[in-house]
């Protein structure tokens, strides 16, 4: 089943260290749908910010346990995205297409 693109990237991640990657090593991250596989996240991220893509790389986050009183609660399981871009490319803003 073909995926639209904006299906696959759900939110980009902006943390310190994720800005941080996006300054030194033009490395982009994103919260991504769970079945979707590198190739898809590759040309999601090609179709969406018009760029050139170098690799990828994924790391799925088991989601945490959270309580609320006496009940307790799972948060779901979550796909991360570490996609950089090819040397001369321009590094995106999340906010430009997003």
């Amino acid at each position: 089943m073909i995926k639209n693109p904006y299906q696959i990237l759900k939110k980009p991640v902006i943390t310190e260290k994720s800005v941080d990657a996006k300054e030194r090593a033009r490395t982009l991250c994103f919260q991504v749908d769970r079945q979707a596989t590198k190739v898809e996240i590759r040309e999601a991220v090609q179709t969406v910010f018009k760029v050139k893509v170098d690799s990828v790389r994924t790391a799925i986050y088991h989601g945490k346990t959270r309580r609320r009183g006496r009940t307790f609660g799972n948060q779901p399981d979550w796909k991360k995205a570490f996609v950089k871009l090819k040397a001369g490319e321009k590094i995106p803003e999340y906010g430009d297409n997003v």
